[in-house]
């Protein structure tokens, strides 16, 4: 297929180009131009330089493109998942995912495609303890009334709304579990090196992981095999707490432990992760990826995954 990708030199974007190349597919990557456009050559993807939050400029880059897929992997994280609910890139990402969806969506049905996949995240589950048992895609997703995280909800709501109302597309929307590995825990293993990365001295809430590999496996399989109008997650087997793990993540790359602050404390310096960490607890099923998508994650739990981050940021 000829694949168009928003977010191709991103965390996931980059292995994500190499495993549609890999699978016989034709990638071209918006880029906004620079450093982005080098990077796509460098990845095997031809560059198409516009920013997708300008509609009339997307459009007049793309006006004699032809497509069969477009994938939205964009975000506007430069170093890692904000930490505040006002923080610049939380603002921005939430942008993207409702306004650039649509602009995106009008990419697809302007080229052509007949397949359009989004990224969307576990989180959109609502961020609340969601109790022991595993979490699947029949759960309420979206916008959930009382939820106080209805901005970063509402815009995952959106992104995957915009996909299944393309007229004449497969739209399919991919909840992945939280990323690690290259590139997607750079600013983690940074900090952990230097020992600023805390965490709650409390037990702190299971959460579903997935590798940034895994994630790109996934997103293709579902590009070749996905059923249109549905919704996958796309996580390891082993939902784990944030404690196990940074505390593994540290070992692996040969940092101390991180140190461990109040939760009264945190939840004043860093009140999204805080939520996260501390209210944010869920067990996701990757049953119906696995069943309908022939995918499984080549690193089953941490455990496996971990060994990947040795030497990857010096």
């Amino acid at each position: 297929m000829k694949v168009v990708v928003a977010g191709a030199t991103g965390a996931i974007g980059r292995p994500l180009v190499l495993a549609l190349r890999a699978s016989g597919h034709q990638v071209y990557a918006l880029t906004r131009g620079g450093r982005g456009a080098e990077i796509a050559r460098s990845l095997g993807a031809t560059p198409l330089v516009a920013n997708v939050m300008d509609r009339s400029e997307l459009l007049r880059a793309t006006e004699r493109l032809t497509a069969d897929a477009v994938i939205h992997q964009l975000t506007a994280y430069r170093y890692s998942p904000p930490t505040h609910y006002h923080a610049p890139g939380l603002l921005r990402t939430n942008a993207l995912r409702e306004i650039g969806s649509k602009h995106l969506v009008e990419l697809a049905e302007r080229t052509g495609a007949r397949r359009y996949l989004t990224q969307s995240l576990i989180l959109g589950y609502g961020l609340r303890d969601h109790g022991p048992e595993p979490v699947t895609e029949q759960e309420p997703f979206g916008r959930i009334p009382g939820d106080v995280n209805d901005a970063i909800i509402g815009a995952l709501h959106e992104a995957e709304s915009a996909a299944w109302r393309a007229s004449g597309i497969d739209g399919i929307a991919l909840r992945y579990g939280l990323f690690y590995g290259p590139g997607a825990s750079d600013s983690f293993v940074r900090a952990l090196k230097l020992r600023m990365f805390p965490l709650p001295n409390t037990v702190t809430a299971h959460t579903s992981f997935v590798h940034v590999q895994d994630a790109a496996a996934a997103t293709v399989a579902a590009l070749e095999h996905g059923t249109p109008g549905s919704a996958y997650n796309i996580v390891d087997d082993e939902p784990i707490t944030w404690g196990t793990m940074f505390d593994a993540m540290a070992e692996t790359i040969g940092a101390r432990p991180p140190r461990r602050l109040p939760a009264r404390v945190l939840r004043l310096a860093s009140p999204l992760a805080a939520t996260q960490m501390l209210d944010f607890s869920i067990r996701v099923s990757n049953a119906k990826a696995r069943a309908e998508l022939g995918w499984k994650p080549g690193y089953p739990t941490y455990r496996e995954g971990l060994p990947t981050l040795v030497n990857a940021v010096s």
